[in-house]
């Protein structure tokens, strides 16, 4: 049986002993295509951030089949900051760093890839435009150029579609196809329904606590819609860190 890239066992995530996430158990498959769906502060993002090691759960385990080098993240595009004066093609090689070291440097090899990157995601010529002049879909297409360089097993996006234009989705959902078709496991976090039912063949879906994790068509059914919504809707944020909504 292969490996699964991350697995969690009992997980429980909070903030300042606040609750997040409560007790999520499961796997994520080498080679899956899951989405992450749940309603607004289900802990989707939180959940991620477990994922990528940037929150230590206040329970349970969180275990990563492969070093850090081999999970790319995109966060969401509100938590990057578009003024800092750096242009496209610097952004997108920041991708190669893992595979250069801190100290390493960034040649001439790298930069070509990168160019070849940003004419995959339909941004050629765009190179030495500054990031602040990008349109949000023109932005998109270059974090998601930076992830082609990074060349990532694991790929995790946070709302990788949110307030982009549908042609500049359709483009990025190709791309998310293309990494599956790899081999590739990408996990992401989505608010569109029909999206998730249409290219993602895996779901978890959550409230705060998980509410199913599967097979798409299993898990995203309308009684486990209104459940998560109910769960959602009722959850006490300064509940302690072990209660669960009931």
């Amino acid at each position: 049986m292969t490996m699964p890239v991350v697995s969690l066992t009992n997980v429980t995530l909070a903030y300042n002993r606040h609750p997040a996430v409560h007790h999520v158990s499961g796997t994520l498959a080498r080679g899956s295509l899951t989405a992450i769906a749940g309603p607004n502060g289900a802990g989707k993002s939180t959940l991620l951030r477990a994922i990528m090691g940037e929150l230590k759960p206040a329970e349970g385990e969180i275990r990563r089949a492969m070093p850090s080098r081999d999970y790319g993240y995109l966060p969401q595009a509100a938590d990057i900051n578009r003024r800092f004066p750096v242009s496209v093609i610097d952004t997108v090689v920041t991708g190669a760093w893992k595979r250069a070291g801190a100290f390493g440097g960034i040649g001439r090899a790298e930069r070509v890839k990168a160019a070849e990157a940003l004419a995959a995601v339909g941004l050629e010529g765009f190179e030495r435009r500054p990031i602040g002049s990008l349109s949000a879909g023109q932005f998109q297409r270059t974090l998601f150029a930076r992830l082609l360089l990074q060349d990532a097993a694991v790929i995790i996006l946070d709302e990788p579609f949110t307030a982009i234009d549908s042609r500049t989705t359709e483009d990025l959902i190709g791309i998310v196809q293309r990494w599956h078709g790899e081999g590739r496991t990408v996990v992401a976090v989505l608010h569109d329904h029909d999206q998730v039912r249409a290219h993602f063949p895996q779901t978890l879906l959550i409230a705060r606590e998980l509410i199913g994790w599967g097979r798409t068509d299993e898990v995203m059914t309308p009684d486990n819609l209104r459940r998560a919504r109910a769960l959602a809707e009722r959850w006490d944020e300064n509940a302690p860190v072990c209660a669960v909504a009931s």
